[in-house]
């Protein structure tokens, strides 16, 4: 008797975490929605407008920078495409550029090994490949060899 309320308790405990941890997930990605949604642009008073506050406003407020985090390339795929973005291509909320990028080679998620680097949108070794010896796109002459990313290394 005391088994079966021991198995019936650690069920119930397990189903109970279960279903905590579903409902924090969803409020996390509900409250993530929220703050990129509320994203607005800061309004400026109108140059004759006077404030109220007696402890007066710094002018600095005004010209504050709407903040790039509040844009994410899932919402604002655009945003990917301006300059001195990291990169053309949206991965995880992150512009990237899937030709060199080591965590997303090739395509979004396509991890290269720890010894490899992402050239062209494939994954290398550039200590061994002829083709990228020591980095993309440095050729090694012909007949010679790529070793510890130098060409005829001896």
């Amino acid at each position: 008797m005391a088994m079966k309320l021991m198995n019936i308790f650690v069920t119930l405990v397990a189903m109970i975490a279960i279903v905590a941890a579903a409902n924090l997930d969803e409020d996390y990605n509900e409250d993530l929605e929220m703050q990129s949604t509320e994203a607005t642009l800061p309004e400026t008073p109108d140059e004759g407008e006077a404030t109220t506050s007696l402890r007066g406003v710094s002018r600095f407020l005004y010209q504050k920078n709407v903040q790039q985090a509040d844009y994410t390339c899932n919402k604002f795929p655009r945003i990917c495409r301006l300059r001195n973005s990291p990169g053309p291509d949206c991965c995880k909320k992150k512009c990237v550029n899937v030709k060199t990028d080591r965590y997303n080679c090739g395509f979004c998620g396509y991890r290269c090994k720890y010894t490899e680097i992402c050239c062209r949108g494939k994954c290398v070794n550039a200590s061994f490949d002829k083709r990228h010896c020591g980095g993309c796109n440095q050729k090694c002459k012909k007949g010679e060899y790529c070793v510890h990313g130098m060409c005829n290394y001896a």
